[in-house]
Protein backbone atom coordinates (compact mmCIF):
# COMPACT_ATOMS: atom_id res chain seq x y z
CA UNK A 1 0.00 0.00 0.00
CA UNK A 2 1.34 3.28 -1.12
CA UNK A 3 0.20 6.97 -0.20
CA UNK A 4 -3.50 7.69 -0.14
CA UNK A 5 -5.51 10.23 -0.34
CA UNK A 6 -9.15 9.70 1.40
CA UNK A 7 -12.46 10.06 0.14
CA UNK A 8 -14.73 10.56 3.27
CA UNK A 9 -17.61 9.57 4.50
CA UNK A 10 -19.99 12.58 4.93
CA UNK A 11 -22.93 13.44 7.29
CA UNK A 12 -25.98 15.24 7.15
CA UNK A 13 -26.41 16.44 10.55
CA UNK A 14 -29.38 19.21 11.07
CA UNK A 15 -27.02 21.86 12.48
CA UNK A 16 -24.90 21.50 9.16
CA UNK A 17 -23.61 24.06 6.49
CA UNK A 18 -22.22 23.74 3.31
CA UNK A 19 -18.66 24.97 3.49
CA UNK A 20 -17.17 21.66 3.18
CA UNK A 21 -18.54 21.97 -0.43
CA UNK A 22 -18.23 25.25 -1.35
CA UNK A 23 -14.66 25.97 -0.45
CA UNK A 24 -13.23 23.01 0.90
CA UNK A 25 -13.90 20.66 -2.30
CA UNK A 26 -16.48 17.97 -0.52
CA UNK A 27 -18.63 16.24 -3.48
CA UNK A 28 -21.43 15.21 -1.78
CA UNK A 29 -25.62 15.56 -2.37
CA UNK A 30 -25.94 15.78 0.99
CA UNK A 31 -27.25 18.98 2.04
CA UNK A 32 -26.00 19.77 4.70
CA UNK A 33 -22.54 18.71 4.69
CA UNK A 34 -22.22 18.88 8.40
CA UNK A 35 -19.49 16.73 9.10
CA UNK A 36 -16.55 14.61 6.99
CA UNK A 37 -15.26 11.02 8.22
CA UNK A 38 -11.87 12.18 6.49
CA UNK A 39 -10.00 9.06 8.20
CA UNK A 40 -12.28 6.91 9.52
CA UNK A 41 -12.71 2.39 9.37
CA UNK A 42 -16.06 2.73 12.42
CA UNK A 43 -18.77 0.56 10.91
CA UNK A 44 -21.08 4.05 11.09
CA UNK A 45 -19.16 5.53 8.50
CA UNK A 46 -15.94 4.52 6.55
CA UNK A 47 -13.31 6.30 4.50
CA UNK A 48 -12.39 4.80 1.21
CA UNK A 49 -9.36 5.25 -1.24
CA UNK A 50 -9.65 6.45 -4.59
CA UNK A 51 -10.00 2.58 -6.31
CA UNK A 52 -12.78 2.28 -4.17
CA UNK A 53 -12.08 -0.25 -1.22
CA UNK A 54 -13.10 0.69 1.92
CA UNK A 55 -9.69 2.17 4.37
CA UNK A 56 -10.31 -0.74 6.85
CA UNK A 57 -10.04 -3.41 3.85
CA UNK A 58 -6.49 -1.88 2.62
CA UNK A 59 -5.03 -1.63 6.18
CA UNK A 60 -3.09 -4.48 7.80
CA UNK A 61 0.16 -5.14 10.71
CA UNK A 62 2.38 -3.25 8.21
CA UNK A 63 0.81 -0.58 7.48
CA UNK A 64 -0.63 0.26 10.33
CA UNK A 65 2.99 -0.31 12.65
CA UNK A 66 3.38 -2.04 15.72
CA UNK A 67 1.85 1.19 18.30
CA UNK A 68 -1.66 0.57 16.49
CA UNK A 69 -2.37 -3.59 15.83
CA UNK A 70 -2.35 -4.08 19.52
CA UNK A 71 -5.77 -2.11 19.86
CA UNK A 72 -8.66 -4.24 19.16
CA UNK A 73 -10.08 -1.68 16.25
CA UNK A 74 -8.13 0.99 14.18
CA UNK A 75 -7.54 3.69 16.92
CA UNK A 76 -8.52 6.55 15.78
CA UNK A 77 -11.24 8.65 13.57
CA UNK A 78 -10.57 12.25 11.80
CA UNK A 79 -13.62 14.94 10.90
CA UNK A 80 -13.90 18.35 9.90
CA UNK A 81 -16.85 19.62 11.21
CA UNK A 82 -18.97 22.70 10.03
CA UNK A 83 -21.08 23.89 12.58
CA UNK A 84 -23.70 26.60 11.05
CA UNK A 85 -25.57 26.33 14.06
CA UNK A 86 -24.74 24.80 17.92
CA UNK A 87 -23.91 21.61 18.17
CA UNK A 88 -25.74 19.85 20.97
CA UNK A 89 -24.65 20.04 24.78
CA UNK A 90 -23.07 16.62 25.29
CA UNK A 91 -20.91 14.29 27.02
CA UNK A 92 -18.49 11.08 26.18
CA UNK A 93 -18.36 8.17 28.24
CA UNK A 94 -14.64 6.75 29.22
CA UNK A 95 -13.39 3.50 27.89
CA UNK A 96 -14.63 2.23 31.51
CA UNK A 97 -18.37 3.13 31.12
CA UNK A 98 -19.06 2.47 27.88
CA UNK A 99 -17.91 -1.27 27.76
CA UNK A 100 -19.90 -2.05 30.78
CA UNK A 101 -22.71 0.00 30.01
CA UNK A 102 -22.63 0.18 25.75
CA UNK A 103 -20.53 -3.17 25.13
CA UNK A 104 -18.65 0.26 23.13
CA UNK A 105 -15.48 1.71 24.03
CA UNK A 106 -15.75 5.63 25.26
CA UNK A 107 -14.33 8.97 23.66
CA UNK A 108 -11.95 11.48 23.86
CA UNK A 109 -11.40 13.61 20.99
CA UNK A 110 -9.62 17.41 20.57
CA UNK A 111 -10.77 19.71 18.04
CA UNK A 112 -8.63 22.04 16.13
CA UNK A 113 -10.17 25.41 14.75
CA UNK A 114 -9.99 25.88 10.93
CA UNK A 115 -12.37 28.89 10.82
CA UNK A 116 -13.71 30.62 12.57
CA UNK A 117 -16.83 33.29 12.50
CA UNK A 118 -16.85 36.81 14.45
CA UNK A 119 -18.00 35.92 17.63
CA UNK A 120 -17.94 31.91 17.54
CA UNK A 121 -17.07 29.76 20.23
CA UNK A 122 -17.58 26.66 22.30
CA UNK A 123 -18.83 25.55 25.29
CA UNK A 124 -16.24 23.61 27.60
CA UNK A 125 -16.27 21.91 30.80
CA UNK A 126 -17.96 23.94 33.90
CA UNK A 127 -16.49 27.25 35.37
CA UNK A 128 -16.09 26.03 39.04
CA UNK A 129 -16.94 22.48 40.81
CA UNK A 130 -20.64 21.95 40.57
CA UNK A 131 -22.66 19.01 42.06
CA UNK A 132 -25.32 16.50 40.25
CA UNK A 133 -28.01 18.90 41.70
CA UNK A 134 -26.74 21.74 40.24
CA UNK A 135 -26.81 20.24 36.74
CA UNK A 136 -29.64 18.55 37.02
CA UNK A 137 -31.77 21.34 38.37
CA UNK A 138 -29.92 23.36 35.25
CA UNK A 139 -30.51 20.74 32.47
CA UNK A 140 -34.82 21.01 33.67
CA UNK A 141 -34.81 24.82 33.83
CA UNK A 142 -32.98 25.20 30.19
CA UNK A 143 -30.51 27.34 32.12
CA UNK A 144 -27.26 24.69 31.42
CA UNK A 145 -25.24 26.79 29.29
CA UNK A 146 -24.64 29.30 32.49
CA UNK A 147 -22.52 26.81 34.31
CA UNK A 148 -20.48 26.28 31.41
CA UNK A 149 -17.23 28.03 30.33
CA UNK A 150 -17.77 29.98 26.86
CA UNK A 151 -14.32 30.04 24.83
CA UNK A 152 -14.52 32.43 21.92
CA UNK A 153 -11.91 30.86 19.27
CA UNK A 154 -10.21 31.44 16.00
CA UNK A 155 -8.33 29.40 13.67
CA UNK A 156 -5.58 27.72 15.18
CA UNK A 157 -6.80 27.20 18.56
CA UNK A 158 -6.42 23.65 20.07
CA UNK A 159 -9.05 22.23 22.60
CA UNK A 160 -8.13 18.95 24.43
CA UNK A 161 -11.49 16.86 25.80
CA UNK A 162 -11.07 14.29 27.90
CA UNK A 163 -14.06 11.67 28.44
CA UNK A 164 -16.56 12.84 30.86
CA UNK A 165 -15.90 16.65 30.03
CA UNK A 166 -19.27 18.62 28.74
CA UNK A 167 -18.85 20.75 25.60
CA UNK A 168 -20.34 22.09 22.45
CA UNK A 169 -19.09 23.19 19.57
CA UNK A 170 -20.65 26.25 18.79
CA UNK A 171 -22.29 27.97 15.12
CA UNK A 172 -19.92 29.45 13.31
CA UNK A 173 -17.10 27.00 13.83
CA UNK A 174 -15.27 24.81 10.82
CA UNK A 175 -13.45 22.06 13.17
CA UNK A 176 -11.23 19.73 12.73
CA UNK A 177 -11.74 16.68 15.34
CA UNK A 178 -9.33 13.90 15.82
CA UNK A 179 -10.80 11.47 18.49
CA UNK A 180 -10.48 7.89 19.53
CA UNK A 181 -12.49 5.72 17.20
CA UNK A 182 -16.31 6.09 18.80
CA UNK A 183 -19.49 7.31 18.04
CA UNK A 184 -20.57 7.52 21.03
CA UNK A 185 -22.71 10.32 22.44
CA UNK A 186 -24.87 11.33 25.39
CA UNK A 187 -26.82 13.99 24.25
CA UNK A 188 -27.53 16.30 27.39
CA UNK A 189 -29.23 19.94 26.25
CA UNK A 190 -30.23 20.92 22.57
CA UNK A 191 -32.07 23.97 22.74
CA UNK A 192 -35.28 22.30 21.79
CA UNK A 193 -34.06 21.85 18.55
CA UNK A 194 -36.57 19.28 16.03
CA UNK A 195 -35.24 17.21 13.36
CA UNK A 196 -36.06 17.21 10.20
CA UNK A 197 -38.80 14.86 10.67
CA UNK A 198 -40.87 17.20 13.43
CA UNK A 199 -39.59 15.21 16.27
CA UNK A 200 -36.71 16.80 19.50
CA UNK A 201 -34.06 15.00 19.35
CA UNK A 202 -33.42 12.05 22.06
CA UNK A 203 -31.70 13.31 25.17
CA UNK A 204 -29.34 10.88 27.54
CA UNK A 205 -29.77 13.09 30.69
CA UNK A 206 -28.91 9.89 32.80
CA UNK A 207 -26.25 8.38 31.36
CA UNK A 208 -24.78 11.86 31.25
CA UNK A 209 -24.98 12.27 34.81
CA UNK A 210 -23.48 9.14 35.47
CA UNK A 211 -20.22 9.91 33.83
CA UNK A 212 -20.03 14.12 34.12
CA UNK A 213 -16.57 15.27 35.17
CA UNK A 214 -18.58 17.95 37.65
CA UNK A 215 -14.91 19.50 38.65
CA UNK A 216 -13.62 22.83 37.45
CA UNK A 217 -12.21 22.67 33.91
CA UNK A 218 -8.54 23.52 33.28
CA UNK A 219 -7.19 24.44 29.85
CA UNK A 220 -3.96 22.96 29.25
CA UNK A 221 -1.60 23.45 26.61
CA UNK A 222 0.82 21.31 25.78
CA UNK A 223 4.57 21.27 25.26
CA UNK A 224 7.04 21.06 21.99
CA UNK A 225 4.19 22.38 19.67
CA UNK A 226 2.01 19.29 20.65
CA UNK A 227 -1.78 19.85 19.65
CA UNK A 228 -3.09 16.82 21.87
CA UNK A 229 -2.03 13.26 23.17
CA UNK A 230 -3.53 10.14 24.15
CA UNK A 231 -2.74 6.64 23.96
CA UNK A 232 -4.97 6.69 21.18
CA UNK A 233 -3.50 9.26 19.19
CA UNK A 234 -0.66 12.22 18.75
CA UNK A 235 -1.53 15.31 17.37
CA UNK A 236 0.56 18.39 15.73
CA UNK A 237 0.94 21.07 13.68
CA UNK A 238 3.29 21.20 11.11
CA UNK A 239 3.40 24.30 8.60
CA UNK A 240 4.94 23.83 5.38
CA UNK A 241 6.55 26.63 3.61
CA UNK A 242 8.39 25.90 0.42
CA UNK A 243 9.93 22.22 1.28
CA UNK A 244 9.42 20.14 4.60
CA UNK A 245 10.38 16.67 4.50
CA UNK A 246 8.87 14.03 7.02
CA UNK A 247 10.47 10.57 8.16
CA UNK A 248 8.76 7.36 9.59
CA UNK A 249 10.43 5.33 12.26
CA UNK A 250 7.75 2.01 11.00
CA UNK A 251 5.99 2.56 14.37
CA UNK A 252 3.17 4.25 13.64
CA UNK A 253 1.11 4.95 10.87
CA UNK A 254 0.43 8.83 10.01
CA UNK A 255 -2.49 10.71 8.79
CA UNK A 256 -2.56 14.46 7.38
CA UNK A 257 -5.10 16.85 7.20
CA UNK A 258 -4.71 20.21 5.07
CA UNK A 259 -6.32 23.22 7.06
CA UNK A 260 -4.58 25.93 4.70
CA UNK A 261 -3.01 27.16 2.01
CA UNK A 262 -2.16 24.40 -0.37
CA UNK A 263 0.83 22.87 -2.18
CA UNK A 264 2.08 19.56 -3.56
CA UNK A 265 2.86 15.58 -2.38
CA UNK A 266 4.88 13.44 -4.89
CA UNK A 267 3.52 15.43 -8.08
CA UNK A 268 -0.32 15.57 -6.88
CA UNK A 269 -1.88 19.51 -6.05
CA UNK A 270 -2.84 18.82 -2.67
CA UNK A 271 -5.29 22.23 -1.16
CA UNK A 272 -7.30 22.33 2.18
CA UNK A 273 -9.56 20.36 3.25
CA UNK A 274 -7.43 17.04 1.66
CA UNK A 275 -6.56 14.12 3.43
CA UNK A 276 -3.92 11.16 3.22
CA UNK A 277 -2.68 7.63 5.31
CA UNK A 278 0.86 7.25 4.92
CA UNK A 279 1.62 3.75 5.95
CA UNK A 280 3.83 2.47 8.64
CA UNK A 281 5.78 0.91 6.13
CA UNK A 282 6.37 4.41 4.35
CA UNK A 283 10.33 5.45 4.67
CA UNK A 284 9.66 9.17 3.90
CA UNK A 285 7.69 12.19 1.95
CA UNK A 286 8.39 15.64 1.05
CA UNK A 287 5.72 18.79 0.83
CA UNK A 288 6.04 21.16 -1.00
CA UNK A 289 3.86 24.58 -1.17
CA UNK A 290 2.50 26.85 1.24
CA UNK A 291 0.12 25.15 3.73
CA UNK A 292 -0.63 24.14 7.38
CA UNK A 293 -1.36 20.28 7.72
CA UNK A 294 -2.55 18.28 11.18
CA UNK A 295 -0.57 15.32 11.50
CA UNK A 296 -1.73 12.31 13.45
CA UNK A 297 0.07 9.20 14.44
CA UNK A 298 -0.09 6.81 17.22
CA UNK A 299 2.92 6.73 20.13
CA UNK A 300 3.26 5.17 23.43
CA UNK A 301 4.19 7.13 26.61
CA UNK A 302 6.13 6.03 29.83
CA UNK A 303 5.97 8.00 33.12
CA UNK A 304 9.73 7.84 34.97
CA UNK A 305 10.62 8.48 38.42
CA UNK A 306 13.54 8.79 40.29
CA UNK A 307 14.64 9.48 43.95
CA UNK A 308 17.48 12.68 43.88
CA UNK A 309 18.89 14.09 47.14
CA UNK A 310 15.97 16.93 47.91
CA UNK A 311 12.89 14.43 46.55
CA UNK A 312 12.01 12.84 43.19
CA UNK A 313 12.04 13.98 39.50
CA UNK A 314 10.19 12.53 36.65
CA UNK A 315 9.49 12.59 33.01
CA UNK A 316 7.02 11.29 30.87
CA UNK A 317 8.92 10.50 27.34
CA UNK A 318 7.41 8.61 23.77
CA UNK A 319 8.20 5.69 22.38
CA UNK A 320 11.35 7.26 20.45
CA UNK A 321 12.81 8.49 23.80
CA UNK A 322 11.73 11.94 23.50
CA UNK A 323 10.89 13.66 27.05
CA UNK A 324 7.27 15.57 26.65
CA UNK A 325 7.53 17.10 29.82
CA UNK A 326 9.94 16.79 33.10
CA UNK A 327 9.14 18.28 36.99
CA UNK A 328 10.68 17.43 40.61
CA UNK A 329 8.32 17.23 43.71
CA UNK A 330 9.02 16.09 47.10
CA UNK A 331 6.37 13.16 47.12
CA UNK A 332 6.86 10.40 44.21
CA UNK A 333 3.10 10.10 43.93
CA UNK A 334 1.75 13.57 43.88
CA UNK A 335 4.71 14.35 41.19
CA UNK A 336 3.29 11.19 38.94
CA UNK A 337 -0.24 12.43 39.36
CA UNK A 338 0.82 16.02 38.41
CA UNK A 339 2.89 15.16 34.95
CA UNK A 340 0.02 13.47 34.27
CA UNK A 341 -2.47 15.65 34.59
CA UNK A 342 -0.21 18.18 32.70
CA UNK A 343 -0.59 16.78 29.60
CA UNK A 344 -3.81 15.03 29.98
CA UNK A 345 -2.51 11.60 30.34
CA UNK A 346 -3.34 9.11 32.77
CA UNK A 347 -1.91 6.09 34.40
CA UNK A 348 -4.31 3.70 32.09
CA UNK A 349 -3.03 5.60 29.42
CA UNK A 350 0.75 4.50 29.58
CA UNK A 351 2.96 1.95 28.43
CA UNK A 352 4.17 -0.53 30.82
Amino acid sequence: MKIEKLIPEIKDNIWGGVRLIEKYGKITDKRPCAESWELSCHKDGSSRLRDGRRLSEAVGPMELGENAVDFPFFPMLIKLIDSKENLSVQVHPSDGYALEHEHSFGKTEMWYVVEADEGAGIYLGFKREVTRTEVEAAIKEERLTELLNFYPVKAGDCYFIPSGTIHAIGGGCLICEIQQNSNLTYRVYDYGRRDKNGNTRELHVDKALSVLNLGKYERRVLPLGLLGISKYFTVRKVSVNGEEHLSLDGKTFKSFTVVRGEGSLRGEKISAGDSFFIPANEKEFTLLGDMDIVLSEVRRYYLDIDKTDTGYRGHIYDDLGAVIISNEGEDEATLGLELLKSVNLSYEDLCK
